[in-house]
């Protein structure tokens, strides 16, 4: 019951009951990443009329993460590209990172030095500031 009212409800735990009935009646599945993302297009590739180009998306495993689609799957949602990574043997070049989940708001955050939520001592300040008061 919980699952059902988190699908009708909610976007953030998974595709909604909209989306998946909107898949299933007008999507055809073109692959699948690394990380189980699977993706879709409209059926048959033709072009959605409203936007002038093939409607395409995702629907996440799991927890739902923008950043864990790939580049090659970014550039074809993107319609940067018309063939899909799973079709033209995409592979990543080699200045290319692996991907990292996104830790903001967490403990493991980027802070950079200086920062007043980094561990660690402030570096002292070096005298070339000079405070703004208002009038003056």
């Amino acid at each position: 019951m919980k699952k059902l009212l988190l699908q009708i409800f909610t976007w953030w735990h998974g595709q909604t009951l909209g989306t998946q009935f909107y898949t299933s009646r007008n999507g055809e599945l073109v692959g699948e990443d690394q990380f189980g993302n699977r993706y879709y297009q409209t059926r048959g590739g033709k072009k959605d009329p409203t936007i002038g180009v093939v409607r395409r998306w995702v629907v996440f495993k799991g927890e739902i993460e923008a950043t864990s689609v790939p580049p090659g799957w970014h550039a074809w949602l993107r319609n940067t590209t018309d063939v899909p990574p799973s079709q033209d043997g995409y592979k990543p070049r080699e200045w290319q990172k692996d991907w990292q989940p996104n830790m903001t708001g967490t403990p493991l955050a980027y802070r950079p030095k200086g920062s007043t939520l980094a561990s660690g001592q402030r570096p002292p300040a070096t005298g070339d500031y000079e405070a703004w008061s208002p009038g003056a």
